[in-house]
């Protein structure tokens, strides 16, 4: 299994997933570094031989979402207006996360790459407002 989350409490014991074959509950999961890359050998309750675990294979997994007030997630980014930290100007709206292996990047309107790691600041928008992403940008980033 690949996890594409840094949270490694989704493949604790007791974790729930969900796939197209229904709820699956973790019995056990360690890590195994393959190159660069970081896989799982997870064991799901009802599935203790090879033949019940194969009929998983090529399952995507997903998972309930964290309540984390301190994590910034897609779902609430994407629609939200994206301004520089100097002088609030705003340099578009969000309209996806783009998964990069060195750090998601904001997708603006303009067609303009934002790496997260430039987000300061994140407010939530209410009734219909969409929010408002704070940014810091080395020079140049939005230069042609």
């Amino acid at each position: 299994m690949v996890l594409t989350t840094d949270r490694d409490e989704r493949v604790a014991a007791g974790a729930q997933l969900f796939s197209d074959v229904g709820p699956l509950v973790v019995r056990s999961a360690r890590g195994q570094r393959s190159g660069d890359s970081q896989r799982w050998i997870v064991q799901f309750e009802g599935y203790a031989d090879r033949d019940s675990a194969d009929r998983l294979r090529g399952q995507l997994l997903r998972a309930e979402p964290i309540d984390d007030p301190d994590e910034l997630w897609a779902h609430d980014v994407v629609g939200a207006e994206v301004v520089l930290a100097e002088g609030e100007e705003s340099v578009g709206r969000c309209v996806a996360v783009l998964a990069n292996p060195a750090a998601d990047l904001l997708e603006l309107d303009s067609g303009a790459l934002v790496p997260v790691v430039f987000v300061i600041d994140f407010v939530a928008g209410s009734d219909g407002d969409p929010g408002r992403v704070t940014i810091d940008p080395p020079p140049g980033l939005f230069e042609l």
